[in-house]
């Protein structure tokens, strides 16, 4: 019997003018990675909140985002990628100031592994169906 482990992920989004902030793994296929939200791992000590906003910083490149509100709290076991149950804190945030469209960022991940080449771009809400590994599941709660 496998073991899965319980994770507290912090999961964004972070919506701009009708439309959402999304990114795709470069050099892994869009079947492998898909199209996702910038999440990430809660760490000891640190707030999902406080997570959420180095996420999206982490994973983008970009400064000046705030929270807007919490959304709510979903599980997604990801077995058989990772045998592990994640339990998402899932916020609405915002980014203060200019974007491009379309960018090219690299995630460090505090220099324990290789840097993540990512694309970073902008879709219409409506297409947030689209996202990775129930990903979208709290999207509709932004218009509550």
């Amino acid at each position: 019997m496998t073991v899965r482990t319980a994770v507290d992920k912090a999961l964004c989004y972070i919506v701009r003018g009708g439309e959402l902030l999304v990114f795709r793994h470069l050099g892994h296929s869009p079947e492998e990675v898909g199209v996702q939200v910038p999440a990430g791992t809660v760490r000891a000590g640190e707030s999902p909140e406080d997570a959420a906003l180095r996420e999206a910083r982490e994973e983008t490149g970009l400064d000046g985002f705030r929270l807007v509100r919490r959304l709510g709290k979903t599980t997604y076991d990801i077995t058989p990628y990772r045998f592990e149950v994640q339990h998402r804190h899932v916020f609405h945030l915002a980014l203060d100031g200019d974007a491009p469209r379309r960018w090219r960022s690299r995630e460090h991940h505090d220099g324990t592994r290789p840097p993540t080449e990512l694309e970073c771009f902008w879709i219409p809400l409506e297409h947030g169906h689209v996202l990775q590994s129930g990903q979208g599941a709290l999207l509709g709660r932004l218009w509550e």
